[in-house]
């Protein structure tokens, strides 16, 4: 029996289910990353929409593939810290309080940005040698030198983000994360757009926004933390050995987890050039749109996994994971299967010159179907304390993305992108999955979220059939696709009251009864 199971089993509770408060906070965090997510899904396609209307297939590849340098940089330079600090935090609080937890950010905070300044100087002098290799000849250094000077400010600002998280309710993340830097972007860098900036205004206009979000959470993280308030902030000797035996192992992990996209971007840039980097970038920001109701749930759900692993609770871990697992299956495989039948449509609100991305859109949202299955393993893993284990998947599938696009990549362009990142997604979710099952020891997948799964196919898919023999796999057929779901979600809305009551009781901290399973995503989508 594993520690924290015996008083489940004495209170009547079946083992492995959460208990109400452990489920009313995972639900009410869970819906506050999801409306979060959602925001930041709506306004980061408005960027997107911005980006290739102003700036045309080649000039938003060379965009895309900047936001790739600065994001792969810094990936790069946080050396894993920001993981450590979501694993470190929770634990350090519950052990000694704010102000012991206070001494993990100067260990956590100040070789990142050490090597975050490194970095950016280099970068900043080798911008005239390294610009024509990683934008081709269609933008200068000046672009170049603007993206690497950025890192220590991103750098800084996503450790800070990792320490919110864990220090204040987790409406104070998202406002950082899911509002003000999804809606500041698209709306500045249009402003550069209508006045005719070029690509180093646009860029920097994507790039004011982290230095506006990095002074609110300096002003939010100190006083839970009591920095200035007697709070202890030189840490012991074994402060540096413990966090950096965790965090140094996701610092590769990290890197390719932030830089999936954007590797796959500058590849197709060096290989294929700009224009097919920019249709593989359009592609991306569809990609990453649909896996936000998963990192809405990830971004909530990672500091208590970290509490509950700490302190042995693998079975609540394991109904912790499930649970939402399922939630995200139903909130993301709509929007993929949408995108795999009707990618064609999705393009072309991005101009006529992207339309032939549609094959790589299917591909990776039929891969994206897999990763979403497999909920945050990831997850599992880092805050179970098995960094290498995380590192091991990660690996292989950068390998396998790699190898695959410099095979691929130089005759098929976007399409070749595509095929070599779905091979590394399957690559790296299917072993992050089978070590998480074998560091847990609990299923990872239950037969409701199997249901849950079947429904979820079988609705968008008949859907999809109506929208294709009515209106093709353009536009109208797509609008006809939503219409019918949008339909059958009014028809079952009757049949899902009583659940949505539940659950908003449970929001407002009523002693709703907590179900034995997530029956909420099987009866929407039936």
């Amino acid at each position: 029996m594993t520690a924290g199971t015996a008083p489940a089993a004495a209170s009547g509770r079946a083992v492995g289910q959460p208990d109400e408060a452990e489920h009313r906070g995972s639900v009410r965090s869970g819906v506050a990353g999801l409306l979060g997510a959602a925001t930041s899904g709506l306004f980061g396609f408005l960027l997107a929409v911005v980006i290739t209307r102003g700036y045309g297939p080649t000039g938003s590849g060379v965009f895309f593939a900047a936001i790739g340098v600065v994001t792969v940089a810094t990936a790069v330079c946080t050396l894993g810290a920001e993981t450590g600090l979501l694993w470190a935090l929770p634990r350090r609080r519950a052990a000694g309080g704010p102000g012991e937890a206070a001494r993990v950010l100067p260990v956590a905070l100040l070789p990142p940005l050490a090597v975050a300044v490194v970095v950016a100087l280099i970068g900043c002098f080798a911008a005239d040698s390294l610009a024509p290799r990683v934008f081709g000849p269609a933008a200068g250094s000046q672009l170049l030198a603007v993206s690497f000077a950025a890192v220590p400010v991103v750098v800084l600002l996503t450790l800070l983000l990792a320490a919110l998280r864990c220090v204040r309710p987790i409406r104070a993340y998202v406002s950082v994360q899911f509002f003000l830097l999804p809606v500041a972007r698209p709306v500045l860098v249009g402003v550069a757009v209508l006045v005719g900036g070029g690509l180093v205004a646009g860029v920097s206009a994507w790039l004011v926004p982290a230095a506006l979000a990095l002074l609110v959470c300096l002003a939010l993280v100190g006083g839970p933390l009591r920095i200035g308030r007697g709070a202890r902030l030189r840490p012991r000797p074994q402060d540096w050995s413990t966090f950096w035996r965790f965090a140094l192992p996701r610092a590769v992990s990290a890197a390719i987890d932030a830089g999936n996209l954007w590797i796959g971007v500058l590849l197709t840039s060096a290989l294929a050039g700009a224009e097919e980097a920019g249709v593989f970038g359009a592609v991306g920001r569809y990609v990453l749109a649909g896996q936000l109701a998963i990192q809405g749930l990830r971004v909530t759900v990672a500091p208590r996994l970290s509490r509950l692993l700490g302190a042995g609770q693998t079975a609540l871990a394991a109904a912790v994971h499930r649970r939402l697992t399922t939630w995200g299956l139903v909130l993301s495989w709509p929007v993929y299967l949408l995108l795999a039948v009707f990618g064609m449509a999705f393009l072309e609100l991005f101009g006529p010159g992207f339309t032939a991305g549609a094959t790589a859109l299917t591909v990776l949202a039929l891969a994206m179907l897999v990763r979403t299955g497999a909920g945050n393993v990831q997850s599992l893993l880092l805050m179970g304390g098995r960094s290498g284990l995380h590192l091991a998947a990660t690996l292989g599938g950068l390998l396998v993305t790699v190898s695959l696009g410099l095979v691929w990549i130089p005759g098929h362009g976007a399409t070749g992108a595509a095929i070599a990142w779905a091979a590394g997604i399957l690559t790296e979710n299917l072993t992050a999955g089978t070590c998480a099952w074998l560091v847990v020891r609990h299923p990872l997948v239950d037969p409701a979220m199997l249901r849950a799964a079947a429904i979820t196919a079988a609705v968008v898919a008949a859907a999809a059939g109506v929208g294709v023999l009515v209106g093709g796999r353009g536009i109208p057929g797509l609008l006809v696709a939503v219409a019918v779901l949008a339909v059958g979600g009014v028809g079952t809305l009757s049949r899902i009251r009583p659940v949505v009551g539940a659950v908003l009781r449970q929001l407002r901290g009523a002693g709703a009864a907590v179900p034995a399973a997530p029956a909420p995503p099987e009866q929407k989508d039936r």
